[in-house]
C-alpha cells in the first residue's frame, strides 16, 4: 500500500453555456486529475477544479504544487497513513483543492485496496442523495426555463439561486418567477458568492420573506465582521457559511462569532479527511450541513456523492450534485446518471469509476 507516486495531469472540457455568478464566469472545466499510484498496483483518482476567484489557485498552480511540493511529500508513505500525509500537506499555506484532490485519490487507492467503497468505509449512512441543481446569473424567464429543464429531465425540485447582482431586484425578481411557477412543489435557496453588502442582502431578504427560503448562504463578504453578524441575526433561515469555512477552525470562528448558523461541507475543498472533521464539528455545534459544489466535474461529483451518503447529516438536504450535466463531455467510462431527482453512489471498490483513457488523450493540456 505505499505510494509511488503522484500524478497531477490537467485538461479542459468546454461547458455547453457559461456559468455565472457573482464572483466571476466560468467558460470551461479546466481541472486537474491527480492519480495517486501504490506499489501493489493501484491506482486512486480525484479531480481539483481551481477556483482563482475564491481560493486564488490556477490549474498551473495545482499542478506544480502537486509535482514539485505534495508528490515528494508523500511518495514511500502508505495509504493508512493519512494523518501523516495530512501534517505534511498542512506545511504549505494555502492550495486547498489540490491537497482535497490528493487526499480523495488515496482514499480511492484504499478503498479498491481492501475491496470496499468510499462511503462505507467512511460512514455507510445510505446509498442515494436527493439533487439540487444551481442556476446561474441569468433574466427570469430563461432561469425559470433551465429549472423546468432540470425538473422534467431529472425531477430535480430543490434549486439553489445564485444571487448578488445589483439592484438585488434583479435577483429578488428570479426567485419570485421560480415560486410563481412552481409553487410549493419545489425548494429553493440563495447563495450570494459575497456580492452583496449586509445592508442589501437585508433588504433583499425581506423582498423574499414570502417565498419559504430554505436557505441564505455567503450573501455578504466574511471580512466584514460586523455587517455580517448583524445580518445573520435579522434572518429568519439558516445562514450557510460556504468560502469562509474551508477548515474546522474557520467553521468555529464563524460560529461562535455569530457569523453563520449553518455550513456548506465541499469535499472539492477539503478532500474526505479535511470534510469528516467539519462534519463532525457541525454534529457537535448542531448545525445544518449541505452538500456544496466547487462546480466539480463528474469525478468530483462522485466524490461528493460517496461523502454525502456517508453520514445522516449530509444526506438529510439535497446536495449540490448537478453541475456537470452543464458539461460537454466528461472522463469517466460510465456517467453519472441523475434519475427521480437522485443520484445513487456507485458500487463497487473506492469511488466505484474509471477514467476512460480515450477522453483523458483528447482533453488533456499537457501533451
Amino acid at each position: 500500500m505505499k505510494i509511488t507516486a503522484v500524478e497531477a495531469i490537467p485538461f479542459a472540457i468546454p461547458y455547453t453555456k457559461p456559468l455565472k455568478f457573482a464572483s466571476g464566469e466560468v467558460h470551461a472545466a479546466e481541472h486537474v486529475l491527480v492519480r495517486v499510484h501504490t506499489d501493489d498496483g493501484i491506482v486512486g483518482v480525484a479531480e481539483a477544479p481551481p477556483r482563482p476567484f475564491t481560493y486564488g489557485e490556477t490549474q498551473t498552480g495545482i499542478v506544480a504544487v502537486i509535482e514539485q511540493i505534495f508528490a515528494p511529500a508523500l511518495i514511500g508513505l502508505t495509504l493508512t497513513e493519512r494523518e501523516v500525509a495530512h501534517h505534511r500537506l498542512a506545511r504549505t499555506v494555502g492550495n486547498p483543492t489540490a491537497k482535497a484532490a490528493v487526499d480523495m485519490a488515496m482514499w480511492d487507492a484504499f478503498g479498491h485496496t481492501v475491496g470496499l467503497p468510499v462511503s462505507d468505509l467512511l460512514g455507510g449512512y445510505t446509498d442515494r442523495m436527493r439533487v439540487s441543481h444551481m442556476l446561474g446569473f441569468d433574466d427570469p424567464a430563461k432561469m425559470v426555463a433551465e429549472a423546468e429543464r432540470m425538473h422534467d429531465a431529472y425531477g430535480i425540485t430543490t434549486f439553489k439561486v445564485k444571487v448578488g447582482r445589483r439592484p438585488v431586484s434583479l435577483d429578488t425578481a428570479v426567485v419570485r418567477a421560480l415560486r410563481e411557477r412552481f409553487g410549493d412543489a419545489v425548494e429553493l435557496y440563495v447563495d450570494g458568492n459575497r456580492g452583496w453588502s449586509p445592508s442589501e442582502s437585508l433588504r433583499a431578504m425581506r423582498e423574499m420573506s414570502d417565498l419559504g427560503l430554505l436557505f441564505a448562504e455567503e450573501l455578504c463578504p466574511a471580512d466584514d465582521v460586523f455587517g455580517r453578524r448583524w445580518l445573520v441575526g435579522q434572518l429568519d433561515i439558516p445562514f450557510i457559511a460556504d468560502e469562509s469555512v474551508p477548515t474546522p477552525a474557520d467553521v468555529t470562528r464563524e460560529v461562535l462569532g455569530g457569523s453563520a448558523t449553518a455550513i456548506s461541507i465541499k469535499t472539492a475543498r477539503t478532500g474526505f479527511t479535511g470534510s469528516a472533521r467539519v462534519h463532525h464539528l457541525a454534529e457537535g455545534l448542531g448545525l445544518e450541513v449541505v452538500m456544496g459544489n466547487q462546480i466539480d466535474g463528474q469525478i468530483g461529483t462522485a466524490c461528493a456523492i460517496a461523502f454525502g451518503t456517508a453520514y445522516e447529516r449530509t444526506a438529510r438536504y439535497a446536495g449540490e450534485l448537478s453541475n456537470f450535466l452543464d458539461m460537454s463531455d466528461d472522463l469517466l467510462t460510465m456517467p453519472l446518471q441523475i434519475s427521480d431527482g437522485q443520484l445513487h453512489r456507485r458500487p463497487g471498490a473506492g469511488l466505484g469509476i474509471a477514467i476512460d483513457p480515450d477522453k483523458l488523450a483528447r482533453y488533456r493540456t499537457d501533451l
